[in-house]
């Protein structure tokens, strides 16, 4: 479908009838959500699932119209996204995937209705503008997830854990989709507003959840060959002793982190710190393995 043929379309289109879901995974989001939800207009629905949440996120829904559904994890597969699509909750024909600290900006859902409509993909990068101590970075390594696809088109990956940390949700699965895949180029705002103690706990427990992957993937034969090329290389160097100071270099220096003055150093320190973490987990769990023989 050419270019004029879709913006007529869309100028035909109503608010509720863009054939796509919303999806938020959230838990205790009262904080970030009704920022999230009010960007969101133009969609055929907009679901929140939620993990128990003991704050106000079921209010926040309901208040700006959202589905509303509750995830119970039993720390092995399906989590939340696989299992929001394995059961059939997401209707429409199209899924986006956002989290409650991200914010879709104007002309990303703009962008996002075009490529719906359009047809040309069956799946679309989305890229992100990334937040730090309340500060937008303008340097650093860029941030995308493959979050915009078509329901039935593939799933996120499937990794057999079993309680390797509290994360219910896929973070560092990619989904797996089975057609050409493009990209949306307008970012979206990744900020999330609670504090450095919540950016601190988050990474300890994706830490310790990629040190479990790697060792997985290396028992599994084939388990490397559906991976991205970020995901190859990052598992294959991760516990070289240079890769935390080499992502520092890249990340502050490379990819001008140093733009964002203290804020960026500081953003670039802590992504050291995540790697330097995870390689001492992978040292720990194999050091574990050895000792049960």
């Amino acid at each position: 479908m050419n270019d004029e043929a879709v913006t007529h379309r869309l100028r035909r289109q109503t608010a509720p009838s863009l054939p796509l879901t919303v999806v938020i995974p959230a838990k205790n989001e009262e904080r970030n959500l009704p920022r999230c939800l009010e960007a969101l207009k133009g969609f055929a629905k907009t679901l929140v699932v939620d993990s128990g949440s003991v704050d106000a996120t079921r209010e926040i829904a309901h208040r700006y119209g959202a589905g509303f559904v509750t995830f119970e994890w039993n720390g092995r597969y399906p989590k939340k996204r696989n299992w929001v699509l394995l059961t059939r909750h997401v209707k429409t024909e199209w899924v986006l995937f956002l989290d409650a600290d991200e914010l879709l900006t104007a002309p990303a859902r703009e962008e996002i209705a075009h490529a719906v409509m359009a047809g040309e993909h069956v799946g679309y990068w989305v890229n992100y503008t990334n937040y730090f101590l309340g500060r937008r970075l303008k340097g650093s390594v860029p941030q995308r997830k493959l979050a915009l696809f078509k329901v039935g088109a593939g799933l996120y990956e499937h990794v057999e854990e079993e309680f390797w940390s509290n994360l219910d949700m896929e973070v560092h699965e990619h989904p797996i989709i089975q057609g050409s895949v493009g990209c949306i180029r307008s970012p979206l705002e990744h900020n999330d507003d609670r504090g450095i103690d919540s950016f601190v706990d988050r990474h300890r427990a994706y830490a310790r959840w990629e040190a479990h992957r790697l060792l997985l993937l290396e028992q599994q034969k084939g388990g490397r060959d559906h991976l991205t090329r970020r995901q190859r290389f990052k598992y294959s160097k991760i516990e070289r002793w240079w890769y935390p100071w080499a992502y520092f270099v890249y990340a502050y220096f490379i990819r001008c982190g140093f733009r964002d003055g203290a804020v960026g150093f500081y953003y670039a320190f802590y992504k050291a710190w995540y790697f330097v973490s995870v390689r001492l987990e992978i040292a720990e769990l194999r050091a574990a393995r050895q000792t049960r023989g």
